[in-house]
């Protein structure tokens, strides 16, 4: 069960698929959750946006929708078996056009349609779970390709959204069942083992390749490599550190013999990262992210890894808003804005104390 991450769908008038889902009724600790009423109340709504629908008019307008189905029958039933619930939704089309309805017109019809069909790559599930929940809750994708290799710990819980009832679950599978959990609909794949030498090339290129990969490890063989893999295959990169919201934009799909990270790494730092002392990998990490642009405590707390701390602070807030930053900068190039490849900083603490006191 730990493993489980793709909901069961049921169509129950078919009918296996109705004998299947009988059974599950008939278990313990079943949750039935059924508001296809509302839902379809809703759709009413969105189909006819220029009247004021009265309350009473709805069953009519709802049996005309369904025509001769009943109810029960409506939609689909989708079955969550890690927390053994089940949840009557809309069919797959009408279900979309509800959930992305107040996205337009930010995002219309014709670029929420074009977004379906886009493959987008997510490693590093700490910042990343962040990231893939924003951008499944905007619907900026039609398929989320995760991997990390970690277990989410009670250290992890200062910014990744979950409750304590998941520690020890793998990142990813706990990321893919949020996301499923928001839109069953959404391809989900994991990759729980990391990305590695034997599985990097499927990661970006399966089932027609990524159109997008946003890398946000901790990992300096996985950052490093996984930028030369998408660089042989024309896929753009985007990296958020949290921080100073500092962003990098790599679009390799644009330029294929563009340095990675901006010719902060050369082709023989790539080739040798088993083999750096510490120092050489701390003085590696300090190029990567240009350490004299680092913030004030993120200085002092660089020199203290491996001492007083174990790992990078990083905040839920900061976390946070890299998702929304990195949702913004995706769905852009994947709707063919004019963004460029280079590296910014959206500082909150620069706008705060200096901007606004201006």
């Amino acid at each position: 069960m730990e493993n489980i991450y793709r909901p069961e769908f049921f169509n129950i008038n078919e009918q296996d698929q109705r004998e299947r889902y009988n059974n599950l009724l008939k278990k313990e600790n079943i949750d039935v959750f059924d508001t296809i009423s509302v839902q379809l109340e809703e759709l009413i709504k969105i189909q006819n946006p220029d009247k004021r629908i009265k309350r009473e008019e709805f069953n009519a307008l709802i049996k005309m929708h369904l025509g001769d189905i009943e109810l029960i029958n409506y939609g689909v039933w989708v079955y969550y078996p890690w927390s053994n619930r089940i949840v009557h939704l809309l069919p797959e089309e009408e279900f979309i056009k509800v959930r992305t309805n107040r996205n337009r017109n930010k995002i219309t019809n014709e670029e929420q349609s074009s977004l379906r069909e886009k493959k987008i790559g997510v490693v590093g599930l700490s910042v990343g779970q962040s990231i893939a929940l924003t951008m499944a809750m905007e619907r900026i994708c039609g398929t989320l390709r995760l991997a990390d290799y970690d277990f989410v710990e009670l250290s992890n819980l200062n910014r990744i959204r979950t409750g304590v009832h998941n520690l020890g679950i793998s990142k990813t599978v706990l990321a893919a069942r949020e996301i499923s959990e928001i839109d069953p609909f959404i391809k989900v794949e994991v990759f729980s083992d990391g990305l590695h030498t034997d599985n990097i090339k499927e990661f970006i290129t399966d089932n027609g390749g990524l159109d997008m990969m946003v890398e946000v490890c901790d990992n300096m063989e996985t950052k490093v490599k996984s930028r030369v893999e998408a660089r042989k295959y024309h896929v753009p990169v985007v990296m958020e550190t949290n921080d100073r919201c500092m962003v990098d934009i790599e679009r390799f799909d644009l330029e294929p013999d563009r340095p990675i990270l901006h010719g902060r790494v050369t082709e023989k730092d790539a080739k040798n990262l088993s083999n750096l002392s510490d120092d050489e990998r701390l003085d590696l990490v300090s190029r990567i992210v240009d350490g004299d642009q680092l913030s004030t405590r993120m200085k002092q707390s660089f020199g203290e890894i491996g001492k007083t701390l174990n790992a990078w602070p990083q905040l839920a807030s900061s976390v946070t808003m890299g998702g929304g930053v990195v949702t913004e900068i995706v769905r852009r190039i994947l709707l063919d804005d004019d963004i460029p490849s280079g590296r910014c900083y959206l500082d909150i603490e620069d706008i705060l104390l200096n901007s606004l006191r201006k």
